[in-house]
């Protein structure tokens, strides 16, 4: 969804400045005019037309009210100073002057400036609202009476005609969508073709509908129709086409449509009374849209670098600090995000998108104290913006129930898993309480098909986790459920982000999940602890060490380690390619135990992963993924030898909250100097957030 309309367009108060300076002008300059020696009614009255013909409108009504002074019962000066006020804005006054005229007006006339009344009307509401906490209210009013004299039988259709296309406008800017595209599809219907500025509302409302094609359509029009350039309170309408050529799967023309708006828009301008050049507000904004562009299709660092340049030159730019920040959150700085969103709020406190953006920052660090109070505030000041209807109602999935199930089904010739295995976890996790916790209920089922026998693990618990900023923790209790071994698993454990680039994690179990399942079949079970230190530069590189100590009940300790290091290769819109190492070991104190445990062992890999994206609808989205490890496997007293595994899988977002995943996955190495292989195929179900 475009965030360019998530807060009105930064020059969009400057017509209204404007105004109201060539007002003030007006009305103290023309007492000084008045009593400039001009005999001649005629000559000033020709000056007023040749400067109105010119378009230096404001000098024109300073020399009408001039001449007006002079001649107050003036006719033709009346009715030019109503067009006048109405052509540079001023049709409140304009409206309450014209009922004065000798001979009144017509009703068609009063009705076409009642029309040009809501024109100024329409663009005036795209400024700050007059109450904050009503920001529809102007929006509101404009809907209102340009629907009025829209259906009103009593006017020519001409006239009804021009206020159904204003009407479109000022339904687009009021956040009703749905109306405006139903009286275009009438407008469509009876043959009308619409100009230009009404197709581009029609387009911004097709798009809030989710219909990218048809908004992509109407764009292409509008700008053959008006190619530009625009008004300074316009958007630009190829950002909006190119978020509709992007929301409707065509990448490749999305990006040849920013990046050459981008090359063409000047940096900087010169302005007619100004000596220095100043910077290009369109250029700027051809800029920030490009580089949004990047970040939604999954390449944030191209993103980020000319996000903080341009940060860098315009440190006091809403807009580039709110997109800064969501560049930041998608590469994995939950914390700087953090501090430029706030940035971002600070500069221009009616910024929903930069309040919407501070939410999703707290959620990211499991800190959700304050994400009801940003949400509400966004809300108050935004009620029909897509954006933050999107976040409220991800913060409701999230808050609510969470259940996961997956199942991992395994068929070959391994010491660990005999020649078919099967794992299969299901979670239920309730609504947050207090935003701090959830209670747990889990369930763990395994199998295997061992040589000497078949062999199961079976647990149901209960458990707690915890929230607080950048640390997750929980505590669970899983008693045994089989016959194999009867004690409970008592767990504990966190996952603690230091900052945006460390963080750590410990796991304890007293007896852990991951203890094989042969030692299962001779009752043998283990206390694990596993833990880990992770680096994560951003999304291009990371490396991680984990420790691991497993005290078997037996009497066998076995201490493993494993090192990874990954780096992004290649990233292109929708694609990423990752190159890594992985290296690993282990030490058992026994050897002679009916599982694997090796005295020493020793492995490493070259990895690979490729992720792309298959097609995408909104939230409804199909990912494929495909990882290759191929190295070489050392076993204190036997040979060294190759080991390679080779896994796909797919991920399938049915809609928002509701995701299936499947992979197929194959693995060879040798385990005691004999080549052991295993296919596993993997099922996944999440629902929540």
């Amino acid at each position: 969804m475009r965030t360019i309309n998530s807060t009105p367009p930064r020059n969009a108060r400057v017509p209204r400045a404007r105004l109201c300076l060539a007002l003030a002008l007006a009305l103290q300059a023309h007492a000084t005019l008045a009593a400039t020696p001009t005999d001649s009614r005629d000559a000033l009255m020709a000056q007023v037309r040749d400067e109105r013909a010119q378009g230096h409108r404001v000098d024109a009504l300073r020399h009408l009210q001039a001449l007006l002074d002079r001649w107050p019962d003036d006719r033709e000066a009346r009715e030019m100073n109503v067009a006048l006020l109405t052509e540079i804005g001023a049709t409140t006054r304009a409206r309450e002057l014209a009922p004065g005229q000798q001979p009144p007006p017509s009703a068609l006339d009063l009705a076409r400036l009642e029309a040009d009344h809501v024109t100024h009307e329409i663009r005036w509401a795209n400024g700050e609202p007059a109450n904050p906490a009503a920001p529809y209210a102007e929006a509101d009013q404009a809907v209102a009476d340009a629907r009025r004299l829209a259906d009103d039988p009593s006017l020519p259709a001409d006239l009804r005609r021009r206020e159904t296309f204003d009407l479109l406008v000022a339904l687009d800017q009021a956040g009703r969508p749905d109306e405006a595209i139903q009286r275009y599809d009438a407008l469509r219907a009876a043959g009308v073709e619409l100009p230009a500025y009404a197709e581009r509302a029609v387009a911004d409302a097709m798009l809030v509908r989710r219909r990218p094609a048809e908004a992509a359509r109407l764009y292409e029009s509008s700008i053959r129709k008006d190619p530009g350039p625009y008004a300074g309170s316009d958007i630009e309408p190829r950002i909006g086409l190119m978020y509709a050529y992007n929301e409707s799967g065509q990448t490749t023309k999305a990006f040849a449509t920013i990046d050459e708006l981008a090359a063409k828009e000047q940096p900087w301008v010169r302005v007619r009374g100004i000596r220095l050049p100043i910077q290009n507000a369109r250029k700027v904004d051809a800029d920030l849209n490009a580089a949004v562009l990047r970040e939604y299709v999954g390449m944030p660092r191209a993103a980020y670098d000319p996000l903080y340049a341009m940060s860098r030159e315009a440190p006091m730019n809403t807009q580039i600090r709110r997109e800064l920040g969501n560049a930041e959150l998608a590469r994995g700085w939950p914390r700087r995000a953090l501090d430029d969103f706030h940035i971002a709020s600070t500069l221009d406190s009616r910024d929903v998108s930069a309040l919407v953006g501070e939410a999703e920052a707290n959620r990211a660090l499991n800190d959700y104290d304050d994400v009801d109070a940003l949400l509400g505030v966004a809300q108050t000041m935004a009620d029909r913006n897509g954006r933050v209807d999107r976040a409220v109602q991800s913060w409701d999935r999230q808050r609510g129930w969470q259940f996961d199930i997956g199942t991992e089904q395994g068929k070959g010739s391994s010491p660990d898993y005999g020649d078919r295995d099967g794992t299969t976890q299901a979670t239920l996790a309730s609504p947050l309480i207090d935003d701090h916790w959830r209670v747990l209920a889990l369930a763990r089922y395994s199998t295997a098909d061992l040589p000497e026998g078949d062999v199961r693990r079976t647990r149901y618990g209960v458990g707690v986790r915890g929230y607080a900023e950048g640390i997750t923790a929980y505590v669970q209790a899983l008693p045994s459920a089989d016959r194999y071994v009867g004690k409970t698993a008592l767990e504990a454990g966190f996952d603690w982000s230091l900052n945006d680039y460390w963080s750590v994690a410990a796991d304890y179990s007293t007896a852990g999940e991951d203890t094989p399942l042969r030692a299962q079949y001779y009752g043998i079970s283990a206390k694990t602890l596993d833990t880990a230190v992770t680096w994560r530069a951003s999304e291009l590189t990371q490396a991680r060490l984990g420790l691991s100590r497993d005290t078997f009940s037996d009497g066998n300790k076995r201490t493993g380690w494993l090192a990874s290091f990954t780096q992004r290769l290649h990233t292109a819109p929708n694609l990423t390619v990752d190159g890594g190492v992985e290296l690993g070991g282990s030490l058992n104190t026994d050897t002679d135990r009916p599982y694997f445990n090796p005295r020493r062992d020793n492995s490493y890999a070259l990895t690979g992963r490729l992720e792309n994206l298959l097609g995408q609808y909104y939230q409804r989205a199909i990912t494929q993924r495909i990882d290759v490890a191929v190295g070489q496997y050392a076993e204190k007293g036997y040979a060294t030898d190759w080991m390679a595994t080779v896994r796909y899988g797919q991920t399938l977002q049915a809609r928002e909250g509701l995701r299936f995943g499947w992979a197929i996955g194959w693995h060879n190495q040798p385990y005691d100097g004999r080549r052991e292989h295993r296919v596993v195929l993997d099922l996944t179900l999440h629902w929540g957030e």
